[in-house]
């Protein structure tokens, strides 16, 4: 075990993908198969040269990419929770009730949770540019396409579409760091990411907040500056992003070397010929392993419904400010971005603690602060549901959905971390159904809880979600205590 720790320590300190996760683990694999079924009679392929490699980029140039790949994250976070302030303005305009506007946001939120399943192989046979190229591009020509809809239909595809390439741009964020970063380097960047990432969701309030509250602006000049910025970051992206897979630019480099030998006259070409099944193989596992994970093993199901339930309060949170104007929840939101400062700095403490005690807790270290988050999470939303109303100073309000947020950043990265450590090999499958589950939730939500609000009231709906997020404060407790047991009754967990 004493060997394990650093390894565990410098490659998942710090994990988030805002959303979904990219299969990593299950394309090196397959990477691996692609290069055993290599024709036999194809020459030696050529390494990829050591300058070109994305491991020796020049610093400023992994910084470069870094910055840039985990902006669009910002983008596409910021886009989740900024729809959701133009709702009174867009609800007038289109003669829609709530329930419709409400539609903008689910199907973003699906589009997000499903996707990814299907794409993710795709940036590992064609490569990370191409991918992010076609995102960036439909993710800013989307916004153009819901600022002059003339209905919620048009709304509701503009919104799938976007949540569609919004998810494959941004999951593959990770994949991106992981391609340029040794694991030993991967701290911070991995850091930026689940800041941005999280921190988008506050971006996006609080400037869509105040654009609404303009009567010249309002919803549709939410969509017109959105549009700018993803404008101005696309162009940015143009002159500095790069391909970053290395066997990608490998395959390159092979196609360059067998123009310069053919123009030779020379007969024997280096090739890099890959069996046509491999990449359906590769599919295939994205899209199934996932579910099966989900399903069949209980610490993923158990952490997965977890935090899909939390993440599901989130979006409801979101449409239960009331008693504001729309640049007053914006300047409220503000939280947000405090708590991922704070759930940052919890983050240090936590891996701190890890390394202390790795050694008596195995990987079950990873869930300290969990724990603590775990009862942060019942206690916030109780705090929400009686401060969010007329007569309870707002600053009260503001500092539950500062422990709120920070209890679902850090139970979040502890999840993240913790179903890492535990399924290795299977790592990347297990959090993308976690992420699928957690995206479906966030999207299916807001339809039930809208009645659910009507009947009930603000204050008494979200003490029902206060006293589910009570029943459900166990959950990280007993895997704490009992994770080494439920472990060693799985086939695809490490066992101590």
């Amino acid at each position: 075990m004493a060997e394990t720790l650093p390894k565990a320590q410098v490659t998942l300190g710090f994990h988030s993908p805002a959303s979904s996760v990219t299969v990593a683990d299950d394309t090196e694999r397959a990477d691996a198969i692609q290069s055993e079924k290599i024709e036999e009679n194809a020459t030696k392929i050529p390494e990829l040269d050591a300058s070109f490699h994305p491991y020796n980029f020049s610093k400023q140039k992994k910084w470069t990419i870094t910055v840039i790949a985990c902006f669009f994250t910002l983008l596409v976070s910021a886009a989740t929770t900024s729809f959701t302030s133009g709702y009174p303005s867009m609800m007038r305009d289109l003669n829609l009730t709530y329930t419709q506007a409400v539609v903008g946001l689910s199907t973003y939120v699906l589009a997000f949770a499903i996707t990814p399943l299907f794409t993710s192989a795709f940036s590992e046979e064609f490569g990370r540019q191409p991918l992010y190229v076609v995102s960036v591009v439909v993710f800013l020509l989307m916004h153009v396409m819901i600022a002059l809809a003339p209905n919620i239909a048009v709304i509701a595809v503009a919104r799938i579409i976007q949540g569609a390439v919004g998810s494959t741009g941004s999951t593959m964020v990770a994949g991106t760091i992981a391609d340029i970063w040794e694991p030993k380097q991967r701290g911070l960047p991995m850091a930026l990411y689940s800041i941005l990432a999280f921190g988008g969701n506050g971006v996006g309030t609080i400037a869509a907040g105040w654009i609404e509250a303009n009567p010249k602006l309002e919803w549709k000049w939410i969509q017109w500056i959105s549009m700018m910025v993803a404008g101005c970051y696309s162009v940015v992206f143009a002159f500095t992003m790069r391909e970053t897979r290395a066997p990608v630019l490998q395959a390159k480099m092979i196609k360059r070397k067998a123009r310069e030998a053919r123009a030779k006259g020379d007969l024997q070409l280096p090739t890099a010929a890959v069996p046509k099944s491999s990449f359906k193989e590769l599919l295939w596992i994205s899209c199934t392993r996932p579910l099966i994970l989900l399903t069949t093993e209980p610490i993923v199901t158990a952490m997965s419904v977890w935090l899909a339930f939390a993440w599901g309060v989130f979006y409801c949170m979101i449409g239960s400010l009331h008693g504001f104007s729309s640049g007053q929840i914006g300047t409220v939101n503000v939280s947000m971005i405090v708590a991922v400062l704070i759930g940052y700095l919890t983050t240090l403490l936590q891996e701190k603690i890890y390394s202390k005690k790795f050694h008596k807790r195995s990987v079950e270290a990873r869930l300290y602060m969990c724990c603590a988050a775990g009862i942060g999470f019942p206690v916030s939303v109780f705090m929400f549901a009686w401060f969010c109303r007329p007569g309870i100073h707002w600053m009260l309000l503001c500092f539950a959905i500062t422990i709120y947020y920070w209890s679902i950043f850090t139970i979040y990265l502890a999840v993240f971390t913790y179903l890492a450590d535990c399924y290795t090999t299977y790592a990347s499958s297990a959090l993308a159904g976690q992420s699928m589950l957690r995206n479906v939730l966030g999207g299916v939500f807001p339809f039930f809880t809208v009645k659910m609000y009507d009947k009930l009231g603000y204050t008494w709906s979200n003490t029902i979600f206060a006293c589910l997020a009570l029943l459900l404060a166990p959950i990280p407790f007993i895997i704490f205590f009992m994770g080494p047991r439920i472990r060693k009754h799985s086939a695809r967990c490490i066992h101590d």
